[in-house]
């Protein structure tokens, strides 16, 4: 059973469809990921800003398998986590 906590709102859910995704190296097997992978995905409004947070995510010692999925998304985990990522932090240099 995968434990899955998704921040988006209901609206953001709606805008925010571009999902950059990845393996956590660190989290996977520990926590509540303990018996199996944490998967993690930052929800984007833009193709354009999902690139950018894909950049950022391969040059993490943290996270493999950097992906960009539009829609719906579901792996094989024990732990998924969505985050939202505010373009207005790409446009003022403050990625997150």
């Amino acid at each position: 059973m995968t434990l899955r906590n998704d921040r988006r709102t209901v609206e953001q859910k709606k805008t925010h469809r571009y999902l950059v995704t990845a393996t956590d190296r660190f989290m996977s097997g520990w926590g509540l990921a303990r018996d199996g992978k944490s998967k993690c995905a930052w929800a984007c409004e833009t193709l354009t800003i999902a690139k950018q947070q894909a950049e950022v995510l391969r040059a993490r010692g943290d996270m493999k398998y950097v992906h960009i999925h539009h829609g719906a998304w579901y792996p094989k985990a024990a732990h998924v986590s969505i985050y939202v990522v505010d373009s207005a932090d790409f446009e003022q240099g403050t990625n997150p």
